[in-house]
């Protein structure tokens, strides 16, 4: 279950001396230091969104418990013929690998979500990425295929958290629009939410097993369609190289030419 970051006291002092040497890059350089801050950022960055053009998005999944939903949830993204990414638990693949298969077998990503669902946060370096090997193994075991993007549990991540799975080849991948189909809202609810928080590059949060999520589903597709968007799975949204992280998490491409797949 999605829940909120706990802001360490170590980041809130990098966070409090982040301001600073932004006040000072805005007294210096003025208006164009302004701009300077809102375009790129030294902080390590996951992925929240991709800065696009055209109207396209993605829309994902965690599982980490229940499975009740997983086949529906294949179906209906394959009546609208579209392929979505699915951040997997190693835990979750052993018991479920049937559903692994089923995933993959119907062209949808199956990407890592650890295999404990840890806080990654409280883990050293090499327990993060023995958390992360362990799972590619299990996803690789069911589908021939090794991931390379990485969601962490919770959304608790720091910059070690991102340079540690950099080293491994993978890209951190969060999400700028979260259903909050967890909280199991009505499928009402999810649908509005998502449809009027959907942008450009979006990554859409959703859950395998949450209530209400099949339901919406549909509802969800067609509201997006209806204004004009497609989809791809995360990894043929987000750009691989010649790019940069703005201070929101947004990927933006530093070569307008450039068109990137981690796949």
């Amino acid at each position: 279950m999605t829940m909120f970051r706990v802001i360490s006291i170590k980041r809130l002092k990098w966070g409090i001396l982040g301001v600073a040497a932004a006040l000072g890059l805005i007294a210096t350089f003025g208006s164009s230091g302004a701009a300077m801050l809102a375009e790129k950022t030294e902080r390590d960055l996951p992925i929240y969104c991709v800065d696009k053009t055209e109207k396209v998005c993605s829309l994902t999944f965690d599982a980490a418990w229940g499975n009740e939903d997983t086949q529906q949830l294949i179906d209906i993204l394959g009546e609208h013929n579209i392929k979505a990414t699915f951040f997997v638990v190693g835990e979750w693949v052993e018991k479920y690998p049937e559903s692994v298969k089923a995933l993959s077998d119907a062209g949808h990503e199956v990407m890592n979500h650890s295999a404990t669902h840890p806080h990654m946060t409280e883990l050293s370096v090499d327990q993060m990425k023995q958390e992360v090997q362990s799972c590619n193994e299990k996803i690789a075991a069911v589908t021939g295929k090794e991931p390379v993007l990485f969601r962490p549990p919770f959304g608790d991540y720091n910059d070690t958290v991102v340079s540690t799975l950099r080293d491994m080849g993978m890209y951190t991948i969060q999400w700028d629009v979260d259903s909050l189909d967890w909280k199991d809202p009505p499928a009402s609810d999810i649908v509005s939410r998502v449809c009027s928080k959907a942008q450009n590059g979006s990554i859409i949060l959703f859950h395998n097993a949450a209530t209400n999520t099949p339901e919406a589903l549909p509802g969800v597709i067609d509201g997006l369609m209806e204004q004009g968007f497609s989809f791809l799975p995360v990894s043929e949204l987000i750009y691989t190289d010649n790019y940069y992280m703005d201070h929101t998490g947004k990927q933006i491409c530093e070569d307008a030419t450039t068109e990137g797949s981690a796949s």
